[in-house]
């Protein structure tokens, strides 16, 4: 429903409707205002055709919206000085989208001004629900008439509702944004269509509404469930088909004019290898819109493209972070998928969706679980691209990533959140800085894009470990090995240790009686720090890094206000990098290689009265020839085991094995052989140990 509302409102009928309704107060619109509403003839004349190619099917209209005086422009595209620069290396359509999403948030601004100030594109009304330990103000607002969006939404929820005449209907919240529209609606189906049953799921009440206890909340909702959606819904369909079956599985409802938590079965949670693939079946994949916010390419793949969802594991594996809901049981349960089963989804949504894009939502994707995916889509011969999030464990070895970029990995995101390794040893988070450092070279070096989540404001964090903390940011970038990042200030929860435990962090709660949401707790810090005052300095020379230039300017230059100079010397980062790395190979590592089947020559080799047979393998790979020059006794030795090592076959062999098998052939010196210049190439090439 929500494309299919931004999709009308975004229309030649929809600005018509739009600027129609806002022309009673245009004498007290702001000059941005003014001068949207004077062009609105140029934005109704051009907008289904923007829509159009942002859906992906207009590409010609590209080369007009680059070109000057095709798109109206309003205050969004007072921020495009660089133009040229930033989408040099992206192309024309990329310059295009980004030109196109500019478009769309001068009318979005123009929304917010002068029809509903509640309007975003991917959240609407969200201050309405973020962290509302009343529901108050929440239901007061339900109580005044729907708004302009909501008069469109709500009619495609009528056409909906009379069209398919469903039993139950299930509202997915994951975020504060999708709170207020899911009231709405869920307060017209009530209205309107009395006799349908209405549940709610998903990330927002798993997290905030733990706590309910305000009945108002059910005259909208008869249902409201926790944590994995499968069984819950399951027993609600038993219980609406005959209300006899009273079976619930975390599931709050009204009884007696009381707010009652039920969880009165005994069956367990279906397990990750049983829940199927997704079906997008219904899903419009064709109108939804590609747009580009801002020319980060890491950014982009966020908002750009079609990436099928799918998990490798249930919770995260290391389930230990202080600031996580570690609490809660989709962090806490930790079940990962065979990876067999994962690529057979892949394969399915590939058929299903027409896409071969997937993005893995993994809370952290395990090392081991990503090197099975991988050999397993390689091994199957699949053309398939992917990302997802990780932590920066040093698990990622150089091969492990040529690997997983072999298997069509672009990107990955993953928490560095304070580069300071107090702050990291407090947050439980496992990792260095200078590890960090290591893993996202290894990363970039394979061509694989690097986001890093990062942290300020974390409890008992100094000024000192702030500035730090940038520096070390700093000279990830400069030194090439970080691509994109993003700051947040630290916030707690409920559910993490932080939030269960203040008095240990050194920072103290604000308490609030709970009614309806808790999950974000207002607290304060004993080292009194207001730690809001670093967020536009960080954020404006995160955003300059990323663009590749201010690496020279002093910190100082980055704020309003005096801070301290760095304690971190100007080459940590690069001494880091520079440490060596012991090749000591593990005895079950896999030996895998990636690379082709070589032109093979034989030729004899004389030195004085002394001659012996030689061989020489001739290989391509996609960018470059390669070759390499053995006796031809072990290089009949390292043809077979190329073959039988290759990445296509089923069997996996370790490092011992091979080495006993090079033993066997009556070959000697093994450990001279494998750290020799012929296999050290072949390791440049293919010839991975993971």
């Amino acid at each position: 429903m929500g494309i299919e509302a931004i999709l009308q409102l975004f229309s030649k009928e929809g600005l018509i409707g739009i600027f129609k309704y806002s022309e009673a107060n245009k004498d007290s619109f702001s000059d941005n205002c003014q001068r949207i509403f004077s062009l609105q003839n140029e934005y109704i004349k051009t907008i289904d055709s923007v829509i159009a190619f942002l859906q992906g099917n207009n590409p010609t209209l590209a080369r007009q919206i680059c070109s000057d005086g095709f798109l109206p422009e309003a205050s969004r595209f007072s921020q495009l000085d660089d133009m040229d620069w930033a989408f040099g290396t992206m192309g024309m359509q990329d310059k295009a989208k980004h030109l196109a999403t500019l478009y769309l948030e001068d009318l979005s601004d123009f929304i917010v001004e002068t029809v509903d100030e509640n309007f975003g594109f991917s959240r609407y009304a969200e201050r309405l629900g973020r962290s509302a330990n009343s529901f108050d103000e929440l239901y007061e607002y339900l109580q005044t008439a729907p708004t302009f969006i909501d008069v469109i939404t709500l009619k495609i929820l009528h056409e909906k509702l009379s069209e398919i005449e469903p039993k139950l209907i299930c509202f997915s919240i994951p975020f504060p944004g999708n709170l207020y529209s899911a009231f709405r609606c869920s307060q017209y189906i009530k209205e309107h269509f009395p006799e349908v049953k209405v549940a709610m799921g998903g990330g927002f009440p798993n997290t905030e509404l733990r706590e309910l206890k305000d009945n108002r909340v059910f005259e909208f909702f008869d249902f409201i469930t926790l944590d994995d959606g499968e069984l819950p819904v399951e027993l609600l369909v038993a219980h609406i088909e005959n209300p006899e079956h009273n079976e619930f599985k975390r599931t709050f409802l009204l009884e007696n004019n009381r707010v009652i938590y039920k969880n009165n079965s005994l069956r367990q949670d279906y397990k990750q290898n049983e829940v199927g693939t997704p079906d997008y079946t219904d899903l419009l994949l064709d109108k939804y819109i590609s747009v580009i916010e801002i020319a980060n390419p890491m950014h982009s793949l966020w908002s750009d493209g079609r990436w099928n969802k799918l998990t490798m594991a249930h919770g995260c594996y290391w389930g230990k972070c202080t600031f996580c809901d570690i609490s809660l049981d989709y962090i806490k349960i930790y079940e990962p998928i065979a990876a067999k089963i994962l690529v057979d989804r892949m394969e399915e949504l590939i058929a299903q969706t027409g896409h071969n894009g997937f993005h893995f939502v993994d809370e952290a994707a395990p090392p081991a679980l990503m090197r099975e995916v991988a050999l397993e889509i390689l091994r199957r011969n699949l053309t398939v691209t992917w990302w997802t999030n990780i932590r920066f464990e040093k698990s990622f070895t150089a091969d492990l990533c040529v690997l997983l970029k072999a298997s069509g990995c672009i990107a990955v995101s993953g928490g560095l959140e304070v580069a300071s390794d107090r702050l990291l040893a407090l947050i439980k988070k496992g990792v260095t800085v200078e590890q960090v450092a290591q893993v996202t070279r290894n990363f970039t070096e394979a061509g694989i894009m690097v986001h890093a989540y990062l942290m300020y404001g974390y409890p008992t964090q100094t000024i000192q470990e702030t500035i730090d903390s940038l520096e070390m940011v700093r000279q990830l970038f400069e030194l090439g090995v970080l691509q994109s990042g993003f700051w947040h200030q630290f916030a707690m929860t409920a559910h993490s240790p932080v939030g269960m435990f203040p008095e240990e962090f050194g920072v103290i709660p604000e308490s609030n009686e709970i009614t309806f949401a808790n999950n974000d707790i207002q607290f304060k810090d004993k080292t009194g720090i207001n730690h809001d005052k670093f967020s536009f300095g960080l954020k404006k020379s995160l955003f300059n890094y990323m663009h590749g230039i201010c690496f020279d300017y002093p910190l100082q230059d980055w704020f309003d206000f005096k801070i301290p100079r760095t304690t971190v010397k100007p080459d940590f980062i690069y001494n880091c990098l520079e440490k060596e790395v012991f090749f000591t190979v593990k005895p079950n590592a896999k030996i895998v290689w990636i690379g082709g089947k070589p032109l093979v020559e034989s030729f004899t080799k004389s030195k004085k009265s002394n001659s012996w047979e030689m061989m020489k393998m001739t290989f391509h790979d996609k960018r470059e020839v390669f070759e390499i020059t053995v006796d031809k006794e072990k290089g009949e030795w390292l043809l077979a085991l190329l073959a039988k090592i290759e990445v296509a076959n089923e069997k996996r062999y370790t490092f011992n094995e091979v080495k006993s098998d090079y033993e066997t052939a009556g070959l000697e010196d093994f450990e001279l052989f494998w750290y020799s210049k012929p296999v050290n190439t072949l390791r440049d090439f293919g010839l991975l140990v993971l």
